[in-house]
């Protein structure tokens, strides 16, 4: 199976969906635990929520395997993400309840960290990679919207229940601030969703990365709280009655990214 599906459009902006992936493969798969092959710490149903994707022309990159196989949003050095907190590793080894991701004695050694690192976390930016510098040389600059999802509560990260929309600029250095300002109103506009800028989420890797606005490349997050559009318990129902509230939200807010696009030629 490959990493990654890529969908081409016709705008600056790319969206990317690391987190969404379930596939582990088999000889990984056999050893985590039970828990952990349930999967429950994916970015559930984010590509079936970004439906309108297509209609607004933006490009997708969607990954395919789970980041209990590798997380993409992680540093290639596993350096921590958030320091000081909790984190979860490049290869991670706990659920976020904490729970153990492998059996007794069966976390990946540095060699088979670094194996899965080429495997899998390399295509996946290569392409994230290639995709922004062919937009950037097309348009003059691109746009990277980053898609994610939790839980609504998670103790381990943060106190009580996080905003419903969680925007990211790694802390105000990735994307233009009239382009955050602008998303952040959008969000702020939507009648019965909490939201916040740089708030316990300022962006991952992917964004803190590749978001060089001096450079012509800007970059957001967005972590979605997943009550807004599913049961967050097993099985991880979508619920298309919450999805129809959230989901024209979501929609304004890129093409309140393609509207500021557009001013910019």
């Amino acid at each position: 199976m490959e990493v990654y599906e890529f969908t081409a459009g016709r705008t600056p902006l790319l969206v990317s969906m690391p987190h969404v992936g379930t596939y582990i493969p088999p000889g990984i798969a056999d050893t985590m635990t039970p828990e952990a092959r349930a999967v429950p710490d994916t970015d559930w149903h984010v590509d079936r929520l970004y439906d309108f994707l297509e209609e607004l022309g933006t490009a997708r990159i969607r990954a395919t395997h789970s980041r209990f196989v590798i997380d993409l949003n992680r540093a290639p050095d596993d350096r921590p993400l958030y320091p000081g907190a909790s984190n979860t590793e490049l290869c991670p080894t706990s659920l976020f309840d904490e729970r153990p991701i492998y059996r007794p004695g069966a976390a990946p050694d540095p060699a088979e960290i670094a194996a899965r690192r080429e495997r899998y976390w390399r295509p996946y930016h290569d392409r994230l990679a290639a995709e922004l510098a062919s937009l950037r040389e097309r348009f003059g600059f691109a746009v990277l919207f980053d898609a994610h999802s939790i839980r609504s509560e998670v103790p381990r990260f943060f106190a009580g229940r996080l905003p419903d929309l969680n925007i990211g600029t790694g802390g105000g250095g990735t994307a233009a601030p009239e382009l955050a300002a602008r998303v952040l109103e959008a969000a702020a506009e939507a009648e019965g969703y909490t939201s916040v800028l740089n708030g316990r989420f300022q962006g991952g890797y992917i964004t803190r990365h590749y978001g060089r606005p001096d450079e012509g490349i800007h970059a957001l997050q967005l972590e979605l709280s997943q009550i807004t559009y599913m049961e967050e318990d097993p099985p991880f129902a979508f619920r298309e009655d919450r999805a129809a509230g959230i989901r024209p939200v979501l929609r304004r807010i890129l093409q309140t990214i393609l509207d500021w696009a557009a001013e910019q030629k």
